[in-house]
């Protein structure tokens, strides 16, 4: 069928496809990519009820997150994000959709539900549910298309923002994700206390943000001792030592060679120093292949709510070029070491190149 032969209402949805479709691949950025797959989804099919459910980055057929869109009681749709530890149901049922990469559908209250499989390479990367007042004969095409756009462009953005030999976040992403921390964490803060001031520089309510800087001590022995291909080992199985250390919510990320960076969030600094030296420790007595043991020296700051992203790395990156300075394989702060006075005026920037 030609569009010219298309009745005006199906011109006018083949358009609001069309519309949808641009505006969810318009983003460049995982996470506001999720939340506008699952609006676009649910304003098109009048839904009750839309769930994304995504995998980790190991691509593990088990849900790690759920982005959900659900009109509110003035039918205005909101946007919910679960964790891999909520208590709700739509886990199980995506959860089975993934290991088996079979489409399921039933009724749900005379509602239609219907979850497709999300699949990438042969994999499941996630899966999507709609329940929809739609029959399953319209549906079921217009869930089948969005999951495979989705896998496909999330395959492009992966390759743009994630370092190719660990699958880290690469450093082209490091400011976008800070800024989305800092944004969250001065949400909860506003929340928390509605009568601060702006620009208030007083210590935060609850989780404060931290960026920790590390790499690998005397890294250039193990490359010129076992060559190149043993140092890519390293890195590719320090990363994967870093992701079974963190938490989900912790962001990872390569900044090139042998150094890596890591946002998080923590109450006080006394955790934040016992976090990063339990990782010290572990990754110290921890043997790699042809390698043997190897060890990090790491410097960490605390991220002020209207810091800016150089400002941050700067102070890190003292902490961890003090600890390469006194011995390396050692963990030290920056606030702690302002404190001590053991800094200097005339200490010499770090590793890290600002710009």
């Amino acid at each position: 069928m030609s569009v010219a032969s298309l009745a005006p209402a199906d011109l006018l949805a083949h358009s609001r496809l069309l519309d949808s479709v641009a505006a969810f691949t318009h983003h460049r950025d995982t996470d506001a990519l999720d939340r506008s797959l699952v609006l676009s989804l649910a304003e098109l099919a009048s839904a009750r009820s839309v769930s994304l459910a995504k995998c980790g980055i190991d691509r593990c057929p088990r849900v790690e997150s759920i982005v959900q869109c659900a009109p509110d009681a003035q039918g205005n749709y909101q946007l919910q994000v679960f964790g891999a530890g909520a208590a709700d149901p739509a886990m199980a049922r995506l959860s089975r959709c993934m290991e088996s990469q079979e489409v399921h559908a039933e009724m749900l209250g005379g509602v239609p539900r219907l979850i497709v499989p999300i699949l990438c390479e042969g994999r499941a990367i996630g899966a999507l549910q709609l329940d929809s007042g739609m029959p399953l004969s319209a549906s079921r095409p217009l869930v089948d298309g969005f999951a495979r756009i989705y896998a496909n462009y999330t395959a492009l953005l992966s390759e743009s923002e994630r370092d190719k030999l660990t699958g880290l976040y690469n450093r082209r992403n490091f400011e976008r994700h800070l800024q989305r921390l800092l944004r969250q964490r001065e949400q909860v803060q506003q929340a928390a206390d509605p009568g601060a001031r702006h620009g208030d520089t007083s210590p935060p309510v609850g989780t404060q943000v931290w960026l920790a800087i590390f790499d690998i001590d005397h890294f250039k022995r193990i490359n010129d001792s076992y060559g190149h291909i043993y140092g890519d080992e390293v890195i590719l199985l320090l990363a994967q030592q870093m992701r079974a250390s963190f938490r989900q919510n912790d962001v990872l990320f390569r900044f090139g060679g042998e150094e890596f960076v890591i946002l998080f969030g923590a109450t006080d600094e006394t955790t934040v120093h016992a976090v990063l030296e339990r990782f010290r420790r572990h990754i110290a007595e921890h043997a790699f292949p042809q390698v043997g043991h190897i060890t990090v020296s790491i410097g960490y700051a605390r991220i002020g709510t209207h810091d800016y992203p150089a400002t941050v790395l700067d102070r890190a990156d003292k902490a961890l070029y003090f600890a390469k300075e006194n011995g390396r394989n050692s963990t030290h702060g920056y606030e702690s070491l302002s404190r001590r006075g053991v800094l200097g005026r005339a200490m010499a920037a770090g590793t890290i190149d600002l710009f």
